[in-house]
């Protein structure tokens, strides 16, 4: 059976800088703790709002998208398919693009004419779940290649929560550790073990689908999310993951120790957390994790495309030793869990 590799990836980064200290200032009320410490989000990315060149979600991910093809094999029409997987879409002054598809919008852009065109929505989990859909196709050998997309406008949820917190705990506190960037990934079929998606899972369990949730405020006109994170972020919700994990390599007569993972990268939603789920995993595969790698304290949670921003900027500092063998660990609202094995080698910054 034939596998896909990631080819090439590219990430774009406004250049605007806010901390934490400058965003907790202007709340009517501080929190009862240190959300800095608690999320380890020092800073983090805002999107450009000046009218003459303001970046919403479409031109962020279009800028990503072209980062990568820069150092790709591939032409933009070279490409088969292309997936965004924006949870935020922004464009032309809108607050939410529906139609057509941001991603048949990106191919126009791009000149990627006869690529395949569609979106996915799948909450933060959304560029390894386009991940997951181009492997299969690949796979499959029903394409030769393709990009997944997303580029996140996501922070106007963090002025919406500044201007309405007025309780000690506030369902909104999640939204003052958000980031915006937009990052991308050109897969192809592998060709050897050094350069390959080893396997890729995901799971959803829906029954959770109403602790963290995105819509209109109901007081204001705009943007909000709600997210109940002592129900959310807890040891239960953590377990659908490892298990199953273990169910999966257990059928194929496999452990976790067997894998040899070098890192790992988990979706960067708080930096308090991470030890926590490592601990976890360690109790439960009953093996040592390796190291994860994160990058939340210079660019916060940047939902969608959080796995692939740690990635980029390891390969950009050149931290990231060729053949290193890779867990990504996705951990979105909806609740969405999984896990993705990957063997990097050729993959450049």
């Amino acid at each position: 059976m034939s596998h896909s590799r990631f080819e090439s990836i590219g990430a774009y980064l406004p250049s605007t800088v806010v901390t934490t200290k400058e965003l907790l200032s202007r709340l009517a009320q501080a929190p009862s703790f240190d959300l800095e410490k608690i999320t380890g989000v020092v800073e983090r990315r805002v999107h450009d709002t000046r009218p003459d060149s303001y970046e919403d979600s479409f031109v962020l991910a279009v800028n990503a998208a072209r980062d990568c093809l820069s150092r790709s094999r591939y032409d933009a029409g070279d490409l088969d398919v292309i997936i965004s997987a924006s949870i935020t879409r922004s464009k032309h002054g809108t607050r939410m693009y529906m139609e057509p598809s941001f991603a048949s919008g990106i191919a126009r852009e791009l000149g990627a004419g006869k690529a395949i065109t569609f979106d996915v929505s799948n909450a933060c989990a959304g560029m390894l779940t386009g991940t997951y859909l181009l492997d299969r196709m690949i796979r499959s050998g029903a394409v030769r290649n393709g990009l997944v997309v997303s580029g996140e406008a996501i922070t106007p949820i963090s002025d919406t929560a500044v201007s309405e917190i007025s309780e000690k705990y506030d369902l909104q506190f999640a939204s003052l550790s958000v980031g915006d960037s937009a990052a991308a990934v050109v897969l192809d079929e592998s060709e050897d073990e050094g350069d390959r998606i080893h396997y890729i899972e995901m799971l959803t369990a829906a029954e959770y689908s109403n602790l963290c949730l995105g819509m209109p405020s109901g007081r204001s006109n705009g943007i909000a999310l709600y997210t109940d994170n002592r129900r959310m972020h807890n040891e239960d919700r953590f377990l659908l993951g490892t298990n199953a994990q273990r169910s999966y390599l257990a059928a194929r007569g496999r452990s976790f120790s067997d894998e040899n993972f070098d890192y790992v990268i988990h979706h960067q939603f708080g930096a308090a957390a991470i030890p926590w789920m490592n601990a976890i995993c360690e109790r439960e595969f009953q093996a040592p994790m390796p190291p994860d790698l994160r990058v939340i304290e210079k660019y916060g949670n940047t939902s969608t495309t959080s796995h692939f921003i740690v990635l980029h900027d390891q390969l950009e500092q050149q931290k990231l030793p060729s053949g290193s063998k890779l867990l990504m660990i996705p951990a979105a609202s909806g609740i969405v869990t999984g896990f993705v094995s990957t063997t990097i080698s050729t993959l450049k910054v």
